[in-house]
């Protein structure tokens, strides 16, 4: 058996957190190599190959990663075609984006509606996580301002 690098080690490691959550373990593997791996652009080729997925396993986890706005598509020095790498900023700019905290809110006070309001029996399920999703919406902004504001007062420009 071959020993695995660190970096494929780490990519596995992913795989089983990321499943955990529900995600497939290609999605995991994915995000896992382009976080620690070298040069930070990778082809599908070299992310199959350092990986051992089918190319339709990467096509798929990378259309996840792309459509999650995780990773992005970015040309190849020298070559044709492209590569996905995943920004550094990708996981601030995703939970500065309030619309999924937004829709769920929502769809919380649809169920509220449909349930014949807020004080109809049975509707502390629902009440619960309308004001969990209200919450979420007017406070992940301010902690992400919160976070880019010390961030930048690091000093760190790699973001």
């Amino acid at each position: 058996m071959t020993e695995l690098s660190a970096q494929r080690r780490y990519a596995e490691d992913a795989a089983v957190v990321l499943s955990g959550l529900g995600l497939p373990p290609a999605y995991g593997k994915l995000l896992g190599w382009l976080l620690v791996c070298d040069p930070p652009w990778q082809t599908s080729s070299q992310l199959a190959e350092g990986l051992g997925l089918s190319k339709g396993s990467v096509s798929t986890g990378m259309r996840l990663l792309e459509t999650s706005g995780l990773a992005r598509r970015v040309p190849v020095p020298g070559h044709r075609g492209h590569a996905y790498e995943v920004r550094p900023d990708a996981i601030i700019r995703i939970a500065a984006d309030a619309t999924k905290f937004r829709a769920f809110r929502e769809l919380m006070e649809h169920g509220l509606a449909v349930v014949g309001g807020e004080d109809a029996p049975g509707t502390e399920r629902l009440r619960v996580m309308r004001d969990f999703y209200a919450f979420i919406e007017r406070e992940v902004p301010k902690l992400v301002e919160r976070f880019e504001a010390e961030y930048t007062g690091k000093g760190d420009g790699d973001g």
